[in-house]
C-alpha cells in the first residue's frame, strides 16, 4: 500500500468586510450579503470545519452569508443517510427510472407516470378523495369510450339529483346496458335489473354500492374492530381477531435503486465517479462531453444566453477546486477531495453531480443534466444516489456518515424541497450546533432569520479566543500572528484579522495560513 503524507496547510486570502450583490433567489438588487475569501489551496479537514460554520465553496471562492442581514438567509443543511427512508414521492422517482430502463420511453398520459411535484407530496398523500378519483380514472381506461361517457353522464345526473333532493339515488343499471348497444357482448358486464316501474325496490337483493362506499365501510369496520379490541384489552378480557396478513418489509434505498433489470432491458445506466481536481485521465477524456451537457442545461433550464456558459466559466465554477486530493489508509478507496459523479445512459453522459468527499460527509456542490431527460426527475434521483453513495462510503470509513445538501432557504418556497430528505438538521447561525429541522420550521415560519439553539446562554464555542496563535503567510514564510503584528504599523489591519478569525473559528485559524501582503 502506498504511503500517505500529510497535506500542506491551507492557504487563503480573506476579503475584508461584506460583499453585496443581486440575490439569485428573490432578485433583490444588492440584497444578498456575504463574507468571502479565495482559497489557493485547502485541506479537506479545514473545509469540513468551515462548512460546519456556515461556509460553502463555489469553485475556489469560499463564502459565508451574513445571516442576519442578507435578504434570503441560507442555512446549512445535512441529512442523516444511515437513518434515511425514501418517501412515497422518492420511491415514485426511483420506480419511474427503473421502468424507463427496463421498458424504454415512459408513455405520456399514463396515470402512474404523471409527474408529481415532490413539494406537494404531503398534500396529495393526505387527500384521499383525490386518490380515489385517480383510481377511478385508471379503471375507466379498461372500458369502451361509449361506456365511459355513459357512466360519467350518469354520475353528473346523480350529483344534480342529490343536490335537489338531498338524498342518494341509485343509477339504474338497465340504462347502462341499453347504452352499450349491439357492439358490446351482453355477457361481458353483470347487470342487476331493477323492478318494473311502480313496483318499488326489490328488497330481497342488496342495493347497488359504489366501490368508494365499500372501501369506506371496510375502513369503518376495521376501526370498530380495533376499538373493540382496545376496550376488551383494557378490561383484561381475551380478544379474538382475524389473523393479520404479514406485512412485507419495506425495501431499502439500495433495493429500489439497484433492482435487477431484465436481460432485454431497453437502456443501461452507469454511474462513474471521476476525480475533477486534480483532473484524472477519465475526467480529461470526458471533459468536452460533460461541458456540452452543462451548456445545454444552463441555456435551457436557466435561460442563459449562448455566450455565457463558456468553457472557462464551467471550469472555474465546477471543475476547479481548492481541495487537495488525500488518500489516507483509513479513508474511502477513491480518497477525499472533489469529484464529478457522471450518469452514463447507453454510452453518453446525461447528468453530472459535482460533489466533495470530506472526512465526515459527502457534500453536494451542483447538479446539471441534459434537459431532454427532465422527465426522469434527475434532481431527485441524483440526490437519492448520493445518499446511497454516502452509505456505501460509510461501510469502510465509519465517521463519514452525513450528506450535506448545501443551503436550505426557507424564505424561498422553491428551495424548501431539501427539507424533505429526513432526518435532517439545520445549522444554528449563532452557536453552530445542529438542530433537527422539525424544531426549526415553526420558527422559520414566523421569521426568516432564526437562532435555532434554544439555550439563551449558549455561545459559539469555536470562536477565536487567542488571536496571536492565528497563522499568517508573509514574505514566503509562515508565522504566528503575534510575531507578524510586531512588524506592522497599520492598526486597522488587526480588525480585519479578528473578523476573519471569528468567522473561520479557532481551529481553522490555527491551521490555515492567512495570506498577508
Amino acid at each position: 500500500m502506498a504511503s500517505w503524507s500529510a497535506p500542506s496547510p491551507s492557504l487563503v486570502e480573506y476579503f475584508e468586510g461584506q460583499t453585496s450583490f443581486q440575490c439569485g433567489y428573490c432578485k433583490d438588487n444588492f440584497g444578498s450579503r456575504s463574507y468571502g475569501m479565495w482559497a489557493h489551496s485547502m485541506t479537506v479537514q479545514d473545509y469540513q470545519d468551515l462548512i460546519d460554520r456556515g461556509w460553502r465553496r463555489s469553485g475556489k471562492y469560499v463564502y459565508k452569508p451574513v445571516m442576519d442581514q442578507t435578504c434570503c438567509p441560507q442555512y446549512t443543511i445535512r441529512c442523516h443517510p444511515l437513518q434515511f427512508q425514501p418517501s412515497k414521492s422518492h420511491k415514485k422517482v426511483l420506480k419511474k427510472m427503473l421502468k424507463f430502463l427496463a421498458k424504454g420511453e415512459i408513455s405520456k398520459g399514463s396515470c402512474e407516470d404523471e409527474p408529481m411535484d415532490s413539494t406537494m407530496e404531503d398534500a396529495v398523500d393526505g387527500d384521499f378523495a383525490l386518490m380515489n378519483k385517480l383510481d377511478i380514472k385508471c379503471d375507466l381506461k379498461t372500458l369502451s369510450s361509449d361506456l365511459k361517457g355513459s357512466i360519467e353522464s350518469e354520475e353528473k345526473e346523480k350529483e344534480k339529483s342529490i343536490k335537489k333532493e338531498g338524498s342518494k339515488e341509485l343509477i339504474h343499471p338497465q340504462s347502462i346496458e341499453e347504452k352499450l348497444g349491439s357492439g358490446e357482448p351482453s355477457h361481458s358486464i353483470k347487470v342487476h335489473i331493477g323492478p318494473k316501474p311502480g313496483k318499488g325496490a326489490d328488497l330481497s337483493k342488496p342495493p347497488c354500492r359504489k366501490a368508494k362506499e365499500m372501501r369506506k365501510e371496510r375502513k369503518r369496520l376495521k376501526l370498530m374492530q380495533q376499538n373493540s379490541a382496545g376496550a376488551f384489552e383494557a378490561q383484561g378480557q381475551p380478544v379474538c381477531l382475524l389473523p393479520k396478513a404479514k406485512s412485507n418489509q419495506p425495501k431499502s434505498l439500495e433495493d429500489l435503486i439497484f433492482e435487477s433489470l431484465p436481460e432485454n432491458a431497453s437502456h443501461k445506466l452507469e454511474v462513474r465517479v471521476v476525480r475533477s481536481s486534480p483532473p484524472s485521465p477519465q475526467f480529461k477524456a470526458t471533459f468536452q462531453e460533460s461541458y456540452q451537457v452543462y451548456k445545454r442545461y444552463q441555456m435551457i433550464i436557466h435561460k442563459d444566453p449562448p455566450d455565457k456558459p463558456t468553457v472557462s466559466q464551467f471550469t472555474r465554477f465546477l471543475c476547479n477546486s481548492p481541495l487537495e486530493a488525500e488518500h489516507p489508509a483509513n479513508g474511502p478507496e477513491c480518497g477525499y477531495g472533489s469529484f464529478h459523479q457522471q450518469y452514463w445512459l447507453d454510452g453518453k453522459i446525461i447528468a453530472v453531480g459535482v460533489i466533495d468527499i470530506l472526512p465526515y460527509c459527502v457534500s453536494s456542490v451542483y447538479l446539471y443534466y441534459d434537459p431532454d431527460y427532465s422527465f426522469l426527475s434527475l434532481g431527485v434521483y441524483s440526490a437519492l444516489r448520493e445518499i446511497a453513495f454516502t452509505r456505501q462510503l460509510h461501510e469502510k470509513t465509519s465517521q463519514l456518515s452525513y450528506y450535506y445538501m448545501g443551503f436550505y432557504i426557507h424564505s424561498c418556497p422553491k428551495m424548501r424541497y431539501k427539507g424533505q430528505y429526513r432526518p435532517s438538521d439545520l445549522l444554528c447561525p449563532e452557536t453552530y450546533v445542529w438542530v433537527p429541522i422539525e424544531q426549526c420550521l415553526p420558527c422559520l415560519d414566523n421569521s426568516k432569520y432564526c437562532r435555532f439553539n434554544q439555550d439563551p446562554e449558549a455561545e459559539d464555542e469555536g470562536r477565536s479566543k487567542e488571536l496571536d496563535r492565528l497563522r499568517v503567510f508573509h514574505r514566503r514564510s509562515a508565522m504566528p500572528y503575534g510575531v507578524y503584528k510586531n512588524h506592522q504599523e497599520d492598526p486597522s489591519e488587526e480588525a480585519a484579522v479578528l473578523e476573519y478569525a471569528n468567522l473561520v473559528g479557532q481551529k481553522c485559524s490555527e491551521r490555515m495560513l492567512l495570506f498577508r501582503h
